[in-house]
């Protein structure tokens, strides 16, 4: 079934028929029915459904818009990518939150979106979702791409669940209290965030994106604007991020390709990120899922977003994802 007749069919997804190509080649909006209500989804590139697809997973605090790079890097591929529950213009679905939760909803959207099983490519905490996805819905899920994430990070022991979302997050977490009098106010406050203080060229497609990623990230309150992301969703999926039960057992029975890029710089641009090599060798060492399907690859000269959300890191992504896609076909 086309996009098209979809977007005619009231029990299936209603698509928006607007094509910012400024945002990505074909980019269109539709919604699906998940628990709770009805799921944003940004889809870009072709609209035959049976064209090489990937569903892509965004990050804690983000939104689809994050992969406006990776899709211009990935010309002819169809890309389904859903503001997860909590986020975006999905922020009111109710909570429960948590990765098979997430992991529910994609099954969902691939339900309505998709003729097969795809390359999922999952970034930040996406990964960890893309981890579960696969295996609570392994007939959605040709192989997957983990981009910064999907490795339980590494945290002292004891920590509560607010107490986690500080050690993970930090500032991410205090960004979403805050309220801002403007977009241009909000715009501002990016501008000086580290891991785009060297990549935000004025006038480059990275400051387009990234103009197009700030607006979509506010929503009225009152007076003011706030980060769409809300704060109990990110509080509830982060503490699953260092060894959550769902997550440890996909990571046990992983029996699909998977390929990790990383990244040596952090949410904020400083060493150590998230991960190091000897720590991800680690992993592989004691979890022999890991050791016969996970393959490695570190992206220099990148932080945790600017390996989604640069010309440079995007196009790394995208190769990877390429070489999946032919595996695939």
């Amino acid at each position: 079934m086309s996009e098209t007749s979809l977007a005619a069919d009231a029990s299936s997804p209603v698509e928006e028929n607007h094509r910012h190509t400024d945002i990505g080649p074909g980019y269109r909006q539709t919604t699906v029915a998940v628990t709770g209500g009805r799921m944003t989804v940004g889809l870009w590139g072709p609209l035959d459904p049976d064209a090489p697809t990937i569903l892509a997973v965004h990050g804690v605090s983000a939104s689809h818009r994050s992969f406006g790079l990776l899709a211009q890097a990935l010309p002819g591929v169809r890309v389904i990518a859903p503001d997860l529950r909590g986020r975006g213009r999905s922020s009111t679905l109710p909570g429960p939150y948590g990765m098979p939760v997430h992991a529910d909803d994609l099954a969902a959207v691939l339900g309505e979106t998709a003729t097969g099983p795809v390359v999922v490519v999952g970034h930040s905490m996406g990964a960890f979702v893309t981890l579960v996805l696969a295996h609570r819905h392994p007939h959605w899920v040709r192989s997957v791409v983990l981009v910064d994430g999907g490795i339980p990070l590494a945290l002292p022991s004891g920590l509560d669940p607010e107490q986690v979302v500080q050690a993970v997050l930090g500032p991410v977490a205090e960004r979403l209290a805050m309220r801002f009098g403007s977009v241009e106010e909000y715009r501002r406050f990016w501008l000086q965030h580290p891991a785009f203080r060297h990549a935000w060229t004025p006038g480059s497609i990275t400051a387009a994106l990234m103009e197009d990623y700030i607006t979509y990230d506010l929503e009225p309150e009152g007076a003011a604007l706030r980060p769409a992301t809300r704060y109990e969703a990110m509080a509830q999926d982060t503490a699953e991020l260092q060894g959550g039960g769902s997550l440890v057992e996909a990571i046990d029975q992983l029996a699909v390709p998977a390929h990790l890029l990383w990244s040596r710089r952090g949410l904020f641009n400083e060493e150590p990120g998230l991960f190091s090599a000897d720590y991800i060798a680690s992993w592989q060492d004691r979890v022999p899922a890991l050791a016969r399907n996970l393959t490695v690859t570190e992206v220099p000269s990148t932080n945790h977003y600017s390996i989604v959300m640069t010309p440079e890191g995007a196009h790394a992504v995208a190769e990877i994802i390429t070489a999946g896609l032919g595996a695939s076909t």
